[in-house]
């Protein structure tokens, strides 16, 4: 078979493949986020506590299990955009704001001992947001807390984690932008 059958028989499926392979490398648009955090005015904010080790954490740096639904409700009300309620019933949305410290780390099998010998754990905070009406998960944010060796670098981190998660709550409630003008 010649050079130029093969060429001529490659030629069209490389004329159909390009545009495949070009149309694979651009991302995908932005899904949308969900109508009833949209259109949210207000929130019930709920405090969903904290694991045992994150509560011996917070002890031992002599923080308060409350500080992070605290930091979190006051930043919402800092904003002035939404009404905060006290009742679940009376929201849009209900957040729900928890600290935990999952195990990481590679502990290969579940002997306790081995395990808390050899395991690090991750402090994050979690948000997570529910449609008030359905009761329907509609997000979830997650924000680690840098370890730190000092009891102030600690407190430093978990503050900064606190409010890096209400930054991420602000830019999902924002109103979306206008469309692009043609």
């Amino acid at each position: 078979m010649s050079r130029f059958f093969r060429f001529s028989l490659l030629l069209p499926a490389l004329l159909v493949a390009a545009p495949l392979l070009l149309a694979q490398a651009a991302p995908p648009p932005p899904a949308p986020i969900p109508a009833p955090i949209q259109s949210a005015h207000k929130l019930f904010i709920a405090n969903a506590g904290m694991d045992a080790f994150s509560l011996q954490a917070y002890e031992e740096l002599g923080l308060r299990n409350t500080d992070t639904y605290d930091a979190l409700y006051a930043a919402v009300q800092s904003w002035g955009n939404y009404q905060l309620v006290s009742n679940p019933d009376d929201a849009d949305l209900i957040l729900s704001v928890r600290s935990t410290a999952p195990l990481v780390g590679n502990h290969n099998g579940w002997n306790f001992q081995r395990i808390l010998a050899n395991t690090t754990w991750q402090f994050q905070i979690d948000l997570t947001i529910v449609d008030a009406k359905t009761r329907f998960l509609l997000w979830d944010l997650t924000e680690p807390v840098r370890p730190a060796s000092l009891t102030g670098t600690w407190r430093k981190n978990i503050a900064t984690a606190n409010a890096a998660l209400a930054g991420q709550l602000q830019a999902l409630l924002a109103p979306p932008p206008p469309p692009a003008a043609p």
